[in-house]
């Protein structure tokens, strides 16, 4: 007999069986949500971690800065890359236009420290 037929459900096992459910404002949880996405986690992983008592850190920046921050680092990390491969493929090339390169590469990143800083 199937579990359709005997009208019989089996209950899922889980490790954590107990269930809360508590009701907020909607600016109650706009601010739970902005407070997980900040530290990428759902409103009720991050619920569940306050009730927990963990200590949470903020991050130094907010979502927007982040992603402008790594989108920073990804165009650094590829004009190094075209750097390598113009040197790797031209032995002859004039040193002068790779410092040139290096020195704005690294004017960036020192832009990025004091950003970090």
């Amino acid at each position: 007999m199937s579990e359709r037929e005997s009208g019989y459900k089996k209950k899922p096992v889980r490790r954590e069986n107990k269930q809360v459910n508590f009701r907020v404002s909607e600016q109650e949880y706009q601010k739970l949500k902005e407070s997980a996405d900040v530290l990428n986690m759902s409103v009720a992983q991050f619920a569940k971690s306050k009730a927990k008592g963990a200590h949470l850190v903020k991050p130094k920046f907010d979502s927007d800065t982040q992603k402008a921050l790594v989108t920073q680092l990804s165009r650094l990390g590829a004009n190094v890359n075209q750097i390598a491969k113009v040197i790797h493929s031209n032995p002859n090339l004039s040193t002068d236009r790779i410092e040139l390169n290096l020195n704005e590469i690294k004017k960036r990143v020192n832009d990025l420290w004091q950003q970090l800083s």
